[in-house]
């Protein structure tokens, strides 16, 4: 006989497993394995009928008595099954389907399961109305070794006992043919883990509650264990590329541009900056993530990075999740960089660049412009959405690569904008949102981390508020505060989380509150203008938050 995880199971189940491969396309071993339990019944604590309320969860071994399948008045096409149960003393109780779906042909006079569910009262009766149920065999102590009797998902035809009989028998196998367990032994013990097998039986055959929760733990560790080799195998690949080695120029655009500044980097920005200033000297590529809240400094460091590069005779590439982040971005870039942004104009300073936006609503014609900017080296920074991944776009030579908000990117678009360079280019991915050090292990586990803690001085701090959209007097008193902080040369803002994936139709029409334009900036004076909420759409539930600054 063939065995091993990939073994069909045919070649293990012969005929009883063309119901298993038929209907819910268990092919292999390794499938029924993982086709786990949603439930386990205590068939030990299954009690009767007298030993409960109305009201109370039900667990109890009963038999059907009788049922009878009939149409629904309301919908006539729609089958509805009605059955009676009676426990060890004799009390019975109605069972209640409104759709029958497989539940006539499983519940048939004569069968008896472990019943769970809501006990209610019903025309001066007892009712059960869609409980769960498990047709295994509880006379069968051989099968069930702790009477906790699993409950899967329902496949036609089969029973709970017969897939549990089907993981026997697979378990059996694949111990004859002593398939080795992915992690080594003194992994299992330094963490005190079960076996591979030993976990799936567990699973499917506990002793109790306990006995199972180890082999789910044992699970986990085995997907956790994955997903940092792959991260891993990819930290590797990347510690083997080789780039070419970026040195900013002495008195060059970094040097005039860090001249000009008002303030004094605070001394998170300035370890973070010498730390990438450093390995963008290196001809191993840099594989960044910089942390830090909004406000913290995390755009002056990453156009520091891009700067250098630009002095290095590179170009520097900000992907930007929107184009409204995009737009904003280009705004602030040359609002910093000031003549030094004009490069090839009469009023450039020495050593300007030119800082270019790619968007996917620019025009034909502005697209092309761009582009041939862009291949032909004459802007040295260019801020895009996911246009900069587009095959078109192509770099004279790209050095550094600047992500902002990774969670809005997945590894594949990060990786085709890294491949658009001559040499594999440095990659500084930037987020503000706080991600605990063992999920950042976990994510970006095949990157190096920086954190800004601090924020610049004189920045005032932020105070949020969550109104409930229930509370029209909280609404009229919440844009009551927006306007006293924006008039005040303030900056508020409005986040409308949503609840639910139903948002298909949204309203044609959008309050004029919407629509407000941001609010000019005072020099000296705290940000101004506040971001839209997004329209509200049909069907969806929305609870805004509101802060202010």
């Amino acid at each position: 006989m063939v065995t091993g995880w990939d073994t069909r199971l045919a070649n293990t189940l012969g005929r009883s497993a063309g119901k298993l491969t038929k209907s819910e396309k268990l092919v292999t071993s390794r499938d029924l394995l993982d086709f786990l339990p949603r439930r386990y019944l205590d068939v030990n604590k299954a009690g009767k009928l007298s030993e409960f309320e109305v009201g109370e969860q039900v667990v109890l071994v009963a038999t059907v008595i009788s049922g009878n399948s009939r149409r629904m008045r309301n919908q006539p096409n729609r089958l509805m099954y009605q059955a009676v149960i009676e426990d060890a003393e004799g009390q019975r109780a109605g069972l209640v389907f409104f759709n029958a779906r497989g539940h006539d042909k499983a519940l048939t006079p004569g069968t008896t399961a472990v019943f769970y569910g809501k006990l209610d009262s019903y025309q001066g009766g007892l009712q059960i109305s869609h409980p769960s149920y498990s047709r295994g065999d509880l006379d069968a102590p051989d099968l069930y070794p702790g009477q906790l009797m699993p409950v899967y998902s329902h496949i036609p035809n089969v029973t709970d006992a017969g897939i549990t009989r089907a993981v026997v028998m697979v378990l059996e196998a694949l111990r004859a043919d002593r398939v080795p367990d992915p992690v080594p032994q003194e992994l299992l013990d330094r963490h005190n883990l079960l076996g591979q097998l030993d976990a799936y039986e567990s699973l499917h055959l506990p002793i109790d509650h306990a006995h199972a929760a180890r082999g789910r733990r044992r699970l986990r560790y085995d997907e956790a264990l994955i997903v940092q080799v792959a991260l891993a195998q990819r930290r590797a690949r990347y510690d083997d590329l080789r780039t070419t080695a970026r040195r900013p120029l002495p008195a060059g655009l970094l040097e005039r541009f860090d001249q000009r500044l008002p303030f004094e980097l605070t001394q998170g920005q300035q370890e973070v900056s010498a730390t990438i200033l450093s390995e963008l000297s290196r001809e191993r590529p840099m594989h960044r993530l910089l942390q830090g809240e909004v406000g913290s400094g995390k755009t002056l460091v990453a156009l520091r990075a891009m700067l250098a590069m630009v002095d290095a005779g590179a170009q520097a590439a900000l992907l930007a999740p929107t184009e409204v982040l995009a737009q904003q971005h280009v705004r602030s870039i040359e609002a910093m960089l000031g003549d030094l942004a004009q490069g090839g104009t009469l009023g450039a300073a020495e050593h300007a660049t030119r800082v270019a936006l790619l968007t996917g609503s620019m025009t034909k014609a502005q697209k092309q412009k761009v582009l041939l900017d862009i291949v032909t080296g004459d802007v040295g920074i260019v801020v895009g959405t996911h246009a900069l991944i587009q095959d078109q776009v192509e770099f004279a030579d790209l050095g550094l690569v600047v992500v902002d908000e990774q969670h809005r990117f997945g590894v594949e678009q990060r990786d085709a904008l890294r491949m658009k360079g001559i040499a594999p280019p440095h990659v500084l991915v930037m987020t503000a949102t706080p991600i605990p050090r063992t999920v950042a292990m976990t994510v970006f586990g095949d990157m190096d981390t920086s954190e800004l803690r601090e924020l610049p001085p004189g920045r005032p701090p932020i105070t949020s508020h969550l109104v409930p959209a229930a509370k029209p007097g909280w609404l009229q008193r919440t844009w009551h505060r927006v306007a006293e902080e924006v008039a005040a040369g303030h900056q508020a803002y409005v986040v409308c989380p949503r609840i639910g994936e139903d948002d298909q139709v949204c309203d044609e029409e959008t309050p004029d509150w919407a629509l407000e334009a941001d609010a000019p900036r005072r020099p000296g004076a705290r940000s101004t203008g506040w971001s839209r909420p997004s329209r509200r759409c049909a069907g969806s539930r929305r609870w805004p938050a509101y802060g202010s600054r």
